[in-house]
């Protein structure tokens, strides 16, 4: 908002001043102060009269017309009347002498003006008619405001609190109290649901500065009073706007938005608190539809449509006092706000939008009297000319601009020195100007149907020979529209020419006619191309200086476009906008495409509320503003070259479609290498085609991936015949009838009938071959003829392949295809005897199949089958025999036949004529294996080959035919085995059940059998009392609980097996009552005979209960070991240790020690049959010390002992156990031999003992005996060498593959040279399988035996 002038008179100073607009027209404000005065300025601030009263002025009015100012002043009873049009004052006495006049308004549909008085009387006064009506005692008191509405009823209110409402006349029609003061009176209309065609059926009054009244006028005892919060203070002033909306403003500074549909009312929709302390006024402008608020020293703008939005905001900082009232202008150009101090401040809130562009250069209307010309693009800084009237047009040209209005111009050069501009001359022309253009040095004006073309700057005789007047005399064309480019005119007049004039000779040039007028044109920079636009809104591009070529439609052309911008951007000649009140509409000429010339619609932007276009560069449009500014709109449709879309490709596509519709095909690639898929690539090269982009189009496709494509177009790379490419692009892109219509008018139209011979376009190829070469007929002709064969059009195939014929030798694979076409066709035809003897005249063996197969498929079946023979196709010949019952040829054809289909055939026949044996051969070469055995059974009685039959090739059907031949032959078992293998369980189960050939039968079907089958057998058993097979098939069918019962029912004889399978079956079932069942069995609860400990061993390894196993195991060891059984007792520890350790379970300390001495048992023998007599006497000590084990052989092992401690040089343990054999209850038990020197030994003792050697504990490395197995120092048991039985040392360890025992590496290899097994686990063993292990420390881990 730009400040225009400021009013400030000393007589006004501290005064509020009274001020008003002309109406309707807006050029003149009268303001009265509180002098007696009224002074009248126009609209640029200028003084223009001065009216003086014999009092202060207390009220005044314009007319609706705006021509008369009516004004009433205090001490005066007469009225004063300013005519504007001849500024004349006159003077109306009212009658009233004693009264004082203090209210005054004109009517807003007629000359009526209404005064009101102090003692509340009224006059109206005609202006027309000059008739004055009084009105005594219209009111007691003072009327103080009122309005008319458009129906000429007046409303008025006064002090006696009333409300009144009149006619023309003044009658009283209605009347109403009000509970205060009335103050700012309006007709409208209250919204309602329907539409009512009453007029302005509402009045509006603020009582007493709080209440809001709507009284219906014609309901007015009813009236609807609106009361508002009491923060907002009081109602300051308030305005209708929109379709039954109120804004009211409030001294505290509130501003509050109503609506008066009845289903709305008493609910704000807009409240703001914009002014801090207080609000003065409130205006609306319905010409801007906006609003304007005043307070606290600020203006502020709103936009009605949305009163959020504060447009703009003005500070009058140096009206300290605060403002007062404000008014618009009817047309909203100006608003005026008084203050406080007694000045007026008037601001321009909508200049007409008038502005021009030449090239990249602008002019337009910054304020009513000044012109701004810039030029952004080339940097240059604006310069403001001060104009002397408010212009109705603006030209611009290179150096110069022109503003004018009605039949004047002036000119004005731009220069480079302050201020920018020289005022050059004024010019008055011959009627009013429509428009005018500039261009470097020529001026054309429009007036009147005629354009004048003068020079801007020259002398005054060259200025008159460089003037013409457009049309020539003789033409009766008005001119509508005009525009000048550097060296062009263009008009177009209402007959529809379009006329280019060259500035120079000031000669036409070249002329277009269309059908209708043309209202406007718009060339382009350089006046190559031109758009108009004619009567019937449409747009039209057509090119002046190539006149030949047509004229285009523009696409999508909407008829409220109301002009169009080039492109000023140097690379972008082809693109215009073409632009409406809400919308800008983009498009491109593409010059060179497959199609031709075309214009394309590339899309549309929307505009601001007015904004007018000024000038497009490259996709940025500037725009003129009501606001006297310039903005810029970045076009929707180039919103590639500001932000390219990389993020969404739905956004890219689109982007990409517009920079291709907009020809931009480096930015095109730029998005397409940014993000672009595959569709978005194909797109590109696409258009490059269609747009003749040949090199770009390689590389799209090169990029793309498309090989074939790269090659097709690199092979049209030097090709300068336009047309030729064009046509093999149209090609590529499929659009055929183009490529041929391209192809015929370029050099080479043979392309055309390569191309439709290529697509198998045969009519349109046989077509040009007889325009372009008569030699390719015939090769066309075959090539169409086989296209016919195939879709079944004989009689045209057989044509074609007879014309096909070249009869030329070097064309002989042709003839012969045409030849084998004809014969085809012949038979085809029902010729067969022509076509059949071509056939087999004709050296291909595929026409003979092809032939037969045709007469096979006619029923022609003899001749069929010589065809087939003659061409070797033996199977298909003997096929064709078989159907006509040839036999004898059948038989002869047979060596050759590899089909089992026909041998089938010929043995089905064979075996009717009763030859057996040529069937079941025949049967045999068709692999048809159930016949060959039903044969070989009941007409050849050969059951061996029938058997063997069956056995090879496992046929279902065979094995029941042999099951039921050896049932006839009361084979039960074999008749049971092939049941079984003919998968016929039921049938053997009942055949063995029938027999009591059970077993056979369990034992045939083995592990295919299903649950249902292993059932069925156990039942039989069952039945039958065997219990051991009852049991073990409940077994296997999981019925565990039955096949225990049968296991433990089985006699005494079979026990083992029996005990044995109860144990497994138990095993399966992990189930406690069952396993409770068999131990109580095992222990002999039930019939109290204990069985062998070793079952419950096996019970308990069976279920996995390894700890109760162990259990046993050393039970069952201790009983073995009590009977002597050494081995056995050592074999059972040794089983369950190894388990034990598998299951990662503490093995017992009991069965770890057990297990030891009876290893050490176990290597006395080896020892002393090795004569390494030491080992064998430490083991033997050992065994010795735990005596108590061996009961059954005490005194053997004591008097072993002694011989082998002597033999060593032990004397002393020797004398020690010799004195244990000498007790009483071994003495007699001694063998004779041993006895004297056992005796004697015990007689005189030597107690001389060779000393034990130590070696290190393998945990603490404490030195200890070497058979000692128990660390004194760190208390650990220690590991022992199952080669010697000695304790294990850290750097001489080994184990044993198998079972992963301990040894002494150099002891078990010295073991190992005359033994060849593993004294601990019996597996054999070589020296070369051991290994030294340098680290033992996983092995010497202490927690796998319970200490």
């Amino acid at each position: 908002m730009k400040s225009v002038f400021v009013l400030a008179d000393q007589a006004w100073v501290g005064s509020n001043l009274l001020y008003k607009w002309q109406k309707s027209l807006g050029n003149y404000i009268a303001v009265a102060g509180q002098d007696n005065s009224v002074k009248i300025f126009d609209r640029h601030g200028n003084k223009w009269t001065e009216l003086s009263l014999p009092g202060r002025c207390v009220g005044m009015d314009w007319d609706k017309d705006g021509d008369i100012l009516a004004v009433i002043a205090a001490k005066s009873s007469s009225i004063f009347l300013w005519d504007a049009s001849v500024s004349k004052t006159s003077q109306i006495d009212s009658g009233m002498s004693k009264d004082q006049m203090s209210f005054i308004l004109w009517s807003k549909a007629g000359p009526l003006l209404a005064v009101g008085t102090a003692k509340g009387n009224l006059l109206i006064y005609n202006q027309q008619t000059s008739r004055k009506i009084p009105v005594l005692g219209k009111h007691t008191k003072k009327i103080t405001c009122g309005c008319w509405s458009s129906q000429n009823l007046l409303a008025l209110g006064s002090d006696d609190h009333s409300l009144s409402i009149s006619n023309h006349e003044g009658d009283t029609i209605r009347q109403t109290s009000l509970h205060g003061e009335p103050a700012e009176m309006y007709f409208s209309v209250m919204k309602t649901d329907e539409r009512s065609s009453q007029g302005e059926n509402t009045v509006s009054v603020a009582v007493d500065k709080k209440i809001l009244t709507l009284v219906n006028v014609n309901d007015p005892q009813n009236p609807i009073e609106l009361t508002f919060q009491r923060r907002y203070g009081n109602i300051v002033s308030y305005r209708w706007y929109g379709d039954g909306y109120i804004l009211i403003g409030f001294s505290n500074g509130y501003f509050v938005g109503i609506s008066t549909h009845i289903r709305e009312i008493g609910g704000e929709l807009y409240q703001a608190h914009n002014h801090k302390d207080s609000l003065n006024s409130v205006a609306i402008s319905p010409a801007l539809n906006k609003a304007a608020t005043c307070g606290d020293n600020s203006i502020k703008i709103y936009e009605l449509s949305d009163l959020n939005d504060i447009s703009s905001i003005v500070q009058l900082d140096d009206e300290t006092k605060g403002l007062d009232q404000m008014s618009w202008t009817d047309d909203g150009q100006l608003l005026a706000v008084s203050t406080q101090k007694g000045t007026l401040h008037v601001f321009l809130t909508k200049l007409p939008i008038l502005g021009g562009s030449f090239g990249t250069r602008m002019a337009y209307l910054t304020s009513l009297l000044e012109v701004t010309v810039s030029n952004q693009v080339e940097g240059e800084s604006p310069v403001a000319i001060e104009v002397e009237v408010e212009p109705t047009f603006i030209a611009v040209g290179p150096y110069h601009v022109a503003v004018g209005m009605n039949n004047k111009a002036w000119f004005y050069a731009l220069v480079d020195q302050k201020p920018g501009f020289n005022k050059l001359k004024d010019v008055e022309y011959l009627g009013t100007i429509a428009s005018m253009c500039l261009n470097a040095d020529y001026a054309a004006a429009l007036f009147e149907g005629k354009v004048q073309l003068h020079m801007i700057e020259g002398k005054d005789q060259q200025e008159r020979k460089q003037m013409k007047l457009f049309p020539d005399d003789d033409r009766k064309d008005r001119i509508l529209c005009h525009a000048l480019t550097a060296d062009f005119l263009y008009y177009g007049t209402d007959q529809g020419n379009v006329v280019c004039v060259f500035v120079e000779d000031l000669e036409a040039v070249s002329s277009y006619s269309h059908p209708v007028g043309v209202r406007k044109v718009f060339p382009d920079v350089n006046g190559t191309r031109l758009v108009f636009i004619d009567d019937k809104n449409d747009g039209f591009l057509f090119s002046p200086s190539n006149a030949t070529a047509s004229c285009f439609e523009l696409p999508n052309f909407s008829p409220t476009i109301t002009g169009v911008l080039w492109d000023n951007w140097h690379s972008d000649r082809g693109v215009f906008v073409a632009y409406d009140e809400d919308k800008v509409y983009t498009y491109a000429l593409h010059k060179t495409t497959i199609y031709g010339p075309q214009v394309v619609s590339v899309g549309s932007t929307a505009l601001l509320f007015s904004q007018k276009p000024l000038l497009l560069y490259n996709g940025d449009l500037t725009c003129q503003t009501a606001s006297g500014k310039t903005s810029e709109v970045a076009l929707s449709t180039h919103s590639f070259l500001k932000h390219p879309a990389t993020d969404s490709a739905e956004e890219l596509s689109k982007q990409l479609a517009q920079a291709l519709m907009l020809k931009r095909f480096h930015e095109a690639w730029r998005l397409c290498k940014s993000a672009g898929s595959d569709a978005d690539w194909t797109e590109l090269g696409k258009a490059c085609l269609v747009n003749m982009e040949v090199e770009l189009a390689i590389q799209v496709y090169r990029m793309s991936g498309s090989m074939g494509m790269v090659l097709s177009l690199q092979s049209l790379q030097g090709i300068e015949d336009k047309n030729l490419v064009a046509g093999h692009l149209a090609m590529f892109l499929g659009d055929y009838n183009l490529a041929q219509d391209l192809y015929l008018s370029s050099s080479s139209p043979i392309a055309a009938l390569e191309m439709r011979r290529d697509l198998l376009h045969w009519d349109s190829a046989l077509m040009l071959a007889k325009r372009l070469a008569e030699d390719q007929i015939p090769f066309i002709s075959k090539e169409y003829a086989v296209h016919l064969e195939f879709i079944g059009d004989y009689v045209n195939a057989l044509a074609h392949y007879e014309k096909g014929m070249t009869h030329n030798n070097k064309f002989q694979e042709h003839d012969e295809a045409c030849q084998a076409g004809v014969a085809r066709m012949s038979i085809r035809m029902g010729d067969i005897r022509r076509g059949a003897a071509q056939a087999i005249q004709h050296p291909s063996r595929i026409l003979k199949k092809e032939c037969g197969a045709i007469l096979e498929s006619m029923k022609q079946f003899s001749e069929a089958a010589q065809l087939f023979e003659k061409g070797q196709y033996y199977d298909k010949a003997a096929s064709v025999y078989i159907r006509c019952k040839n036999w004898a040829k059948v038989g002869e054809l047979l060596p050759n036949v590899s089909s089992p289909k026909i041998h089938l055939q010929y043995a089905k026949a064979k075996e009717a004529d009763g030859r057996y044996k040529d069937a079941a051969q025949a049967y045999e070469s068709a692999k048809d294996w159930d016949n060959v055995i039903r044969v070989l059974l009941d007409h050849l009685n050969n059951p061996e080959d029938a058997v063997r039959i069956v056995r090879e090739t496992q046929s279902i059907d065979g094995a029941k035919m042999v099951a039921r031949f050896f049932l006839r032959l009361n084979d039960y078992g074999s008749a049971i085995h092939f049941l079984v293998l003919s998968q016929c369980n039921d049938e053997a189960f009942q055949l063995a059940q029938q027999h009591g050939q059970m077993e056979v039968y369990a034992d045939i079907i083995g592990p295919e059998a299903t649950q249902e089958d292993y059932q069925s057998i156990a039942l039989y058993f069952e039945g039958e009392k065997k219990h051991l097979q009852a049991g073990k098939f409940f077994q296997k069918c999981g019925q565990y609980s039955r096949a225990l019962k049968h296991f433990l029912k089985c006699p005494n004889t079979e026990d083992n097996l029996a005990i044995e399978m109860a144990i497994e079956t138990v095993g399966q079932a992990k189930d406690i009552a069952l396993t409770n069942q068999l131990i109580d069995y095992l222990m002999g609860e039930s019939d109290g005979m204990p069985k062998d400990a070793k079952y419950l061993f096996r019970l308990y390894m069976a279920l996995q209960q390894y700890r109760e196993a162990a259990r046993t195991a050393i039970i069952i060891a201790r009983e073995e070991q009590c009977a002597g059984n050494y081995r056995n007792a050592h074999d059972v520890l040794f089983s369950m240790y190894t388990e034990l350790q598998a299951q990662k379970i503490k093995i017992p300390a009991e069965m770890a020690t057990n297990l030891m001495i009876l290893h050490s048992y176990l290597l006395v023998k080896i020892h002393v049959k090795r004569g390494d007599h030491l080992k064998g006497a430490r083991m033997l000590i050992r065994v010795s010390n735990n005596i108590s084990k061996f009961p059954a052989h005490v005194v053997p092992i004591l008097t072993s002992a002694v011989i082998e401690c002597h033999r060593a040089g032990l004397k002393n343990s020797a004398f020690s156990f010799a004195a244990m054999l000498m007790r009483p209850e071994y003495r007699n038990e001694i063998d004779v031999k041993y006895r004297k020197k056992i005796e004697a030994m015990v007689r005189r003792p030597d107690t001389s003992e060779l000393e034990e050697e130590t070696t290190p504990c393998p945990f603490c490395g404490f030195q200890l005996p070497q058979n000692e197995l128990l660390c004194i120092s760190c208390k650990n048991n220690l590991p022992y060498c199952i080669a010697t039985g000695r304790h294990m040392l850290k750097e001489d360890w080994s184990i044993c593959p198998h079972c992963e025992f301990p040894a002494l590496y150099s002891q078990f290899v010295l073991l190992l040279e005359t033994e060849t097994v593993c004294p601990m686990c019996s597996e054999h063993l070589s020296a070369t399988q051991l290994k030294k292990i340098s680290d033992c420390s996983k092995h010497l881990q202490t927690n796998d035996v319970d200490q």
